[in-house]
């Protein structure tokens, strides 16, 4: 066999170990759902610990931000190309933004996915290459008109999201603890604070090949 022939074997056996990534599927989702069925959203009387449905609740959000994630970490290291990794995303999407549980889960579940809207806003905006940079700006200018223009207000926090992918530091310190009523706005920066953790633990995502 010649050098050539050899090289074009082994790029051809290359190429296929994308398609190996499995990055979210109905199965998943529903057995989440079904974990969240088991799970106990009210505290007892004494207790001081927070019901094991709501950490069960943040496990499952982290579970698809890190799902995520992994299809733009793969775009960033040339797996795929912009317009693959779009349709990764619409398919991810299509699931978690079906519709939700006509049961009790049904108000956690419809939380927790306006929260993530901001997950596939900010990753299309970092695909497309074009968002804005002022990170303390764009917050202002989110917390002043999530309550008139809900979708302008979404636009703005996936620009924070898309800069987040792109290594900057947020949300932690915009994040405030004493809010009583926080607004969306203000949950759609705690899950680009989810985001970053996940960023930061996705760094060596996809090394060596064939890794999940």
């Amino acid at each position: 066999m010649t050098m050539a022939k050899k090289k074009e074997k082994a790029a051809s056996a290359e190429e296929p170990l994308k398609l190996f990534y499995i990055f979210y599927n109905q199965e998943r989702w529903d057995n989440w759902i079904n974990t969240l069925r088991e799970a106990n959203f009210e505290a007892g009387p004494d207790s001081e610990e927070m019901p094991d449905g709501y950490t069960t609740l943040y496990n499952f959000s982290m579970d698809i931000t890190l799902s995520v994630l992994k299809i733009i970490r793969l775009f960033q290291n040339g797996r795929y190309t912009k317009e693959e990794a779009l349709d990764k995303l619409n398919a991810v999407e299509a699931i978690v933004m079906g519709e939700s549980p006509k049961d009790d889960l049904e108000e956690y579940v419809e939380s927790l996915q306006l929260s993530l809207l901001v997950l596939f806003a900010g990753c299309r905006k970092f695909l497309e290459g074009e968002y804005k940079t002022d990170i303390k700006a764009l917050v202002k200018d989110g917390r002043k008109i999530i309550e008139s223009d809900m979708e302008k207000a979404l636009d703005i926090a996936a620009d924070i999201a898309a800069n987040v992918i792109n290594g900057a530091s947020c949300c932690a310190k915009y994040v405030k603890d004493d809010i009583e009523q926080p607004t969306l706005f203000d949950e759609w920066l705690i899950e680009v604070e989810s985001m970053a953790e996940a960023v930061s633990s996705l760094k060596n995502f996809d090394e060596e090949a064939g890794e999940t």
